[in-house]
């Protein structure tokens, strides 16, 4: 069976790549979602194993210490965010691509790993007024996190040219059909 590739969606948080990744597994059956770990607790209806691997901060250390991750990054309060080196090469050993769906420097020390084996895709939203608005609507943040999550994407978008390609997500459809576009073309790459 032929090795999969692995395709990556970096956006700051509440740049939509959750929602555009979505999207892609209804298109393509042939991808596959990486459950990251976290430290942080479930949100109402996530499932340990499927939305996210959710583990004590002593197991989540171990599992550094054991080098076990791709990549690991604490934020948020001090919560640990990462992704399980076991979690994708199992599926890339199957021959699936497997798509991250993840942070800006953990997208970068990945696509240092995989190389041109790697799609990396920035999803980059309008304007930072946009992104606040966007997380806002989520409902899923108090003051403090939100002034958090917006000074990190001031950061995060100046790292937007460290990547295969920019989409800039001001229009859902039209930011999904370039998405998907992209990632026809690196599918069909020998």
């Amino acid at each position: 069976m032929k090795k999969g590739k692995v395709i990556i969606l970096v956006a700051p948080s509440g740049g939509g790549k959750t929602t555009l990744a979505r999207r892609l597994f209804k298109d393509f059956e042939e991808l596959k979602f990486s459950v990251s770990a976290t430290t942080r607790p479930p949100r109402k209806g996530e499932v340990h194993g499927k939305h996210y691997y959710f583990l004590s901060d002593a197991d989540f250390d171990q599992k550094i210490k054991d080098g076990e991750f791709l990549e690991w990054e604490e934020f948020y309060g001090g919560k640990k965010y990462g992704t399980l080196r076991s979690e994708v090469d199992k599926k890339l050993k199957s021959g699936y691509f497997v798509v991250l769906d993840i942070e800006v420097k953990g997208a970068v020390n990945i696509k240092d790993i995989y190389g041109d084996e790697s799609l990396s895709l920035f999803i980059q939203p309008p304007s930072v007024d946009v992104l606040k608005q966007r997380l806002l609507d989520r409902g899923t943040e108090d003051d403090e996190t939100l002034a958090l999550r917006l000074e990190r994407a001031k950061k995060e978008l100046t790292y937007a040219d460290q990547f295969d390609r920019v989409i800039i997500n001001d229009d859902l459809d039209t930011a999904y059909s370039q998405v998907k576009e992209a990632v026809i073309k690196f599918m069909n790459q020998n």
